[in-house]
């Protein structure tokens, strides 16, 4: 079953928006070879220093998988006060809003 991986932690402001999309590019890239990997959605928060992800794996086996090693990378580039939270899919309802996420 498809699963979310939410991810979020204070970032750096400054490094943040156009920054980030710059610097970042090569990591996106990366992200789209990750077993089990469906999409990502990249979140963040000018404002209150906060940046993240919500992604979309196969199953929570990769999400787990992914979660261990995205948090040493994150730490690298500077993030602190990671959260991580996977959740399962209610694909009937999710598809009534028009979710794509299998």
């Amino acid at each position: 079953m498809s699963v979310i991986l939410q991810i979020d932690f204070s970032f750096p402001a400054d490094q943040l928006g156009a920054t980030l999309s710059k610097n970042a590019q090569s990591l996106a890239e990366s992200i789209n070879q990750e077993p089990g990997f469906i999409s990502k959605i990249w979140t963040e928060n000018e404002h209150t220093g906060e940046a993240g992800g919500i992604y979309f794996f196969e199953n929570r086996a990769f999400a787990e998988k992914y979660a261990e090693h995205h948090v040493k990378r994150a730490e690298a580039m500077g993030a602190k006060n990671i959260h991580l939270k996977i959740f399962d899919i209610n694909l009937p309802l999710t598809k009534i809003n028009h979710g794509r996420c299998d």
